[in-house]
C-alpha cells in the first residue's frame, strides 16, 4: 500500500512539474460560493504550485478572506477519450511569500518558465503566491482513483533536502543553454520527440528538468532524484549520452 501511495505521489508530481496552467478554486469573499479561474502555474522543488497574482483578482481577494484552495491540474489534452487520462486536484492553503532570498529565486524560476511574466512580475500589484497542499487527489483513468495525503511524507518527499540546488539553478540553467545547447536540443528532439529547434532549458529541481519554446514547455525526467548542482549535471550527463545514442 505504501509503494502504492508513493506512485500516486511521484504521479502528482509529475502532472504538477510538467504543467503551465491550471484551474483554480476558491471561495467567494462575499458569498463563500465556489469560483474557478484559470491561472498560470511553475513549482518550486519540491513541487508545489507558485502563482504570481495581482491583487485586483477576484481569486487573490478570496485567497486574502480565506486561504483554502484547490487547484487541478489537467493532462488530459490532446486525447480522444479526455476521461481517460489524468488529472489531479490539489488542495490546501495558498499563501503569500514574504520577501527574501528563497522568494527571489522562486519568482526567477517562475519568470524563467513563464517569460512573458518579466512584463509584470516587478508591479506593486503582483505577488508571488505558494500553494501548500495537503492532500492531492489522482484520477488516472477509469477506476484508478486515488487520494494521497502530504502529512505522509510520500507527496513531497523533496521539501527539505532542495535548497541546495535551488541556491545553484540560475548557473546551471545558464551553463546548459549558453554551453550545452546542443545538448538540450537533443533533450527536446530525441529523447522527447518535440520538433524545432531553439529549445531551451527553464529550470532544474531534484526530479528533472523544465524546457522551453516559444509556447510549448516540455519535461524531462531524471533517473535519480538530483538535490544539489553535481548530482544535476551527472543527470543531465546521463541524459545527453542516452539521447546520442538513440
Amino acid at each position: 500500500m505504501a509503494h502504492d501511495r508513493q506512485d500516486v505521489g511521484a504521479a502528482v508530481r509529475h502532472m504538477a512539474r510538467a504543467a503551465d496552467r491550471a484551474t483554480l478554486a476558491t471561495l467567494l469573499s462575499e458569498t463563500g460560493e465556489p469560483y474557478g479561474s484559470l491561472v498560470l502555474i511553475a513549482c518550486d522543488h519540491a513541487a508545489r504550485p507558485l502563482l504570481l497574482i495581482s491583487d485586483l483578482a477576484d481569486h487573490t481577494k478570496n485567497l486574502k478572506a480565506d486561504q483554502r484552495a484547490s487547484l487541478l491540474i489537467d493532462a488530459t489534452a490532446g486525447l480522444a477519450e479526455p476521461l481517460t487520462g489524468a488529472r489531479a486536484s490539489l488542495q490546501g492553503r495558498i499563501e503569500r511569500l514574504p520577501d527574501g532570498a528563497e522568494r527571489d529565486a522562486l519568482l526567477a524560476r517562475y519568470v524563467a518558465r513563464h517569460p512573458s511574466a518579466a512584463l509584470y512580475a516587478g508591479f506593486g500589484d503582483f505577488a508571488l503566491y505558494r500553494l501548500t497542499p495537503a492532500r492531492a487527489h489522482l484520477v488516472a483513468g477509469f477506476g484508478r482513483i486515488h487520494w494521497v495525503d502530504a502529512a505522509d511524507g510520500l507527496l513531497y518527499p523533496h521539501a527539505e533536502a532542495a535548497a541546495p540546488l535551488l541556491a545553484a539553478e540560475t548557473d546551471v540553467v545558464r551553463h546548459m543553454n549558453e554551453d550545452h545547447s546542443d545538448a538540450v536540443a537533443l533533450y527536446a528532439n530525441r529523447l522527447l520527440g518535440r520538433a524545432g529547434a531553439g529549445w531551451r532549458l527553464t529550470g532544474v529541481d531534484p526530479e528533472g528538468a523544465d524546457l522551453r519554446r516559444g509556447g510549448e514547455t516540455a519535461r524531462l525526467a531524471f533517473d535519480k532524484p538530483a538535490h544539489d548542482a553535481e548530482a544535476a549535471r551527472v543527470e543531465l550527463v546521463r541524459l545527453v549520452k542516452r539521447a546520442r545514442a538513440a
